[in-house]
């Protein structure tokens, strides 16, 4: 029997997990659990960036546990884990940094656009953040990474980090990771500004749509929506991208081909569309929402998951970090 390829991925909690996250991500997890070794870790380093800690970070990542759960995530079937119980992430960043070079990371573009957020005081964690990323991925000898087109550039640096690495030490030290792109529902985009991503850091609150919105709050964000000129609606996210989103929602959601979602708009109004895709918006997270109500409210049995969850991640996370240190010549922990 043929070994499955290792997936991993991951969401930062920073913030409350949107609908975006969901269907561009979880959703897919959910499948790819099926095919693959799944690794899906709460990236709660990573949000340490943007979110100083506190109370509330700790609130996010049982959030964030809870949603994969909800989601449809099995932990019999795929290892979760919060990523700062494993040490060997940040000891293989710092491994990682020491073969990067300061040109390579001037060059991302998210740090370019994020910095200019950020004012005089840049975060150096901002500037290696995607070096830690590249730990992530690497440790686990992922060959697939699920990713959007907004990581690509990252995804291309672990690749390099990768070869890099392998061909100093004259050995196959880590596996060369390639991105894995849903062929729906990668990339949901915001309500009010569709030409961009939906985001946690949106610059306007309808924009986006939290899995914790109630009804009312998500009837409101969809039916206020950006649409396009003209009256048709059809797949077209060039020219009309707002149309486009709310099509590819409902696609997602239900479980349809888009052709399909679309041939049941001809000659329909932008409201209708609309108020549908707000109907099957509001059903599908309400079902999510409950779910994770009753997971959060049962602790014991979310940590009994993390625990397995990090035990297993831990042996396989630390396996790679000791052939690591051994070739490069760090003495042995024992």
């Amino acid at each position: 029997m043929t070994t499955p390829q290792t997936i991993l991925s991951g969401i930062q909690p920073t913030n409350q997990i949107t609908l975006g996250n969901y269907l561009g991500a979880l959703k897919n997890w959910v499948k790819l659990q099926q095919q693959y070794r799944c690794y899906f870790a709460v990236v709660d380093l990573h949000s340490l960036v943007t979110a100083r800690g506190g109370g509330e970070l700790a609130a996010n990542s049982w959030y964030a546990l809870a949603t994969y759960l909800a989601a449809g995530i099995n932990p019999a079937q795929a290892c979760l884990f919060v990523q700062s119980h494993i040490a060997a992430h940040c000891e293989l960043a710092w491994i990682l940094n020491c073969f990067t070079w300061m040109g390579e990371l001037g060059r991302m573009t998210q740090f370019k656009d994020k910095s200019v957020k950020e004012g005089a005081n840049i975060p150096a964690g901002l500037f290696n953040y995607p070096v830690l990323m590249a730990a992530d991925i690497l440790l686990y000898q992922a060959a697939l990474v699920p990713v959007g087109e907004d990581q690509r550039q990252h995804l291309e640096l672990t690749r390099t980090l990768a070869q890099r690495l392998n061909k100093h030490c004259g050995q196959p030290l880590f596996k060369v990771p390639a991105p894995y792109i849903a062929p729906v529902g990668a990339k949901i985009m915001d309500l009010r500004y569709p030409h961009i991503k939906m985001s946690k850091t949106a610059t306007h609150a309808d924009g986006v749509i939290f899995l914790s919105d109630d009804a009312d709050t998500i009837s409101r964000k969809i039916k206020r929506a950006t649409t396009d000129s003209g009256r048709d609606i059809s797949y077209d996210p060039d020219n009309k991208p707002g149309v486009s989103n709310l099509l590819v929602m409902q696609a997602v959601l239900l479980d349809l081909p888009l052709a399909e979602v679309c041939s049941r708009y001809q000659e329909q109004s932008y409201g209708k569309l609309k108020s549908d895709t707000a109907d099957v918006v509001v059903a599908a997270l309400r079902d999510i929402q409950g779910k994770i109500n009753t997971l959060l409210a049962d602790r014991t049995s979310l940590r009994r998951i993390l625990d397995t969850g990090s035990a297993q991640a831990q042996a396989t996370a630390q396996q790679t970090l000791n052939r690591v240190r051994d070739t490069l010549g760090l003495l042995p922990l024992t």
